[in-house]
């Protein structure tokens, strides 16, 4: 069991991230300090589609949630991660992260993050077409390659067939499980 360490969940927009609270909840049940960062479109979606969505996950975590860059002379708000936890990926963050473009929060801790050493997993979601395409397989192995623990596949998310995905059948736990597998 871990305690007293934090993790950064990092969400994409992608249907899951409708769910957010459980891997929180699920976290913070065996000790992590759970802080949330969101990429841009996913704050869109919380904010948006989800009143006062983001201030229930503010609540749960005990922290800001984060989307954007902060400017150099603002302060941390949150204390630094010692495990990252990217769920659910999208395979626009996979093709960004794999090639080491931080136009966003997300991407840029996310791809600091390798060079850190910090333990990640990455969790995706996108469907089968977009999985089929070449660069896809190649992401993957490269960020495999960096130490990423990328849960593609048996034992973690299978891409489903397009408008047919089952948010509620995310595979949270794999996600976590992996972050406790490795330390």
């Amino acid at each position: 069991m871990t305690t007293n360490r934090t993790l950064y969940l990092i969400a994409c927009a992608a249907p899951p991230a409708r769910r957010l609270e459980v891997p929180i909840r699920a976290a913070k049940r065996v000790g992590w300090d759970v802080c949330l960062i969101l990429t841009p479109s996913a704050h869109r979606w919380l904010t948006e589609d989800a009143e006062g969505e983001i201030e229930a996950l503010e609540d749960l975590t005990g922290h800001p949630v984060r989307w954007q860059y902060k400017l150099p002379s603002q302060p941390d708000v949150l204390p630094p991660p010692d495990a990252i936890l990217v769920a659910p990926l999208t395979n626009n963050t996979l093709a960004k992260w794999a090639t080491a473009i931080s136009d966003t929060l997300a991407l840029g801790l996310i791809t600091e993050g390798i060079g850190l050493g910090l333990k990640i997993v990455a969790l995706p979601h996108f469907n089968d077409a977009q999985a089929a395409h070449p660069a896809v397989a190649r992401h993957v192995d490269f960020l495999r390659e960096a130490g990423v623990t990328v849960l593609l596949g048996s034992g973690g998310f299978t891409p489903h067939k397009p408008k047919q995905g089952n948010v509620d059948a995310f595979p949270w736990q794999a996600g976590l499980n992996a972050l406790y597998a490795e330390g």
